[in-house]
């Protein structure tokens, strides 16, 4: 039987960082790519690595709308990566919120972020190596799930976060390992990397031979 090698993903927050900002909204005619999404799509999509959206989405819990109705959501951001060169590998949400009025997702849960369950799911599934994996979000929470997974984590500091809540103790969990204006340059940023990776590889295979 053949053996899965782990691979490196790049895990996308989807609103405020891939997309604008709608809140709780299902209407995939409102969905809009943040500025430098497009050309980060592009480059991103080069890369051959598994591309994957991990959100919040508490409006299920809360009765803002119901769960399937993310499926138009999901339809709308696949078709936004096909239209610039890329594929969404996998789209994972968090339906829950303790708070909320709906149940059964009126619940603490391990796949909320700042929690790592939607990366760590999404490795189980796709065979990917979260230590070799990116996770880029604009906001402490998306940072501190990311962390939490073993990724190196890029925040995008767009204005989103206005919090910027970080105790001694989960100071090192909410601290990215790089912050960036935007996706165009955290896609340069990952690309970079993967060229670097790729040719420390090739010298190792050409020195193997």
């Amino acid at each position: 039987m053949a053996v899965r090698v782990p691979v490196s993903a790049v895990f996308l927050d989807k609103d405020g960082t891939l997309l604008v900002d709608e809140p709780y909204n299902i209407d995939p005619a409102l969905m809009r790519l943040e500025s430098g999404a497009e050309v980060a799509l592009r480059r991103l999509g080069t890369l051959g690595s598994p591309l994957i959206v991990v959100s919040n989405q508490p409006g299920v819990a809360l009765g803002k709308f119901e769960r399937h109705q993310l499926t138009a959501v999901e339809q709308r951001l696949r078709d936004l990566f096909a239209e610039n060169g890329a594929k969404l590998t996998a789209f994972y949400f968090c339906p829950h919120h303790p708070e909320g009025s709906v149940l059964p997702f009126a619940v603490t849960c391990e796949c909320r972020k700042p929690l790592p369950g939607l990366l760590q799911r999404a490795a189980a599934e796709h065979g990917i190596d979260l230590a070799r994996s990116w996770m880029i979000g604009d906001i402490l929470d998306d940072v501190e799930a990311g962390n939490r997974a073993g990724c190196h984590t890029i925040m995008i500091d767009n204005g989103h976060e206005t919090q910027w809540s970080r105790t001694p103790a989960t100071r090192r969990l909410r601290t990215a390992h790089i912050v960036v204006p935007n996706l165009d340059v955290a896609s340069r940023i990952i690309a970079g990397q993967a060229r670097v990776t790729s040719d420390q590889s090739g010298q190792r295979l050409e020195r193997a031979r």
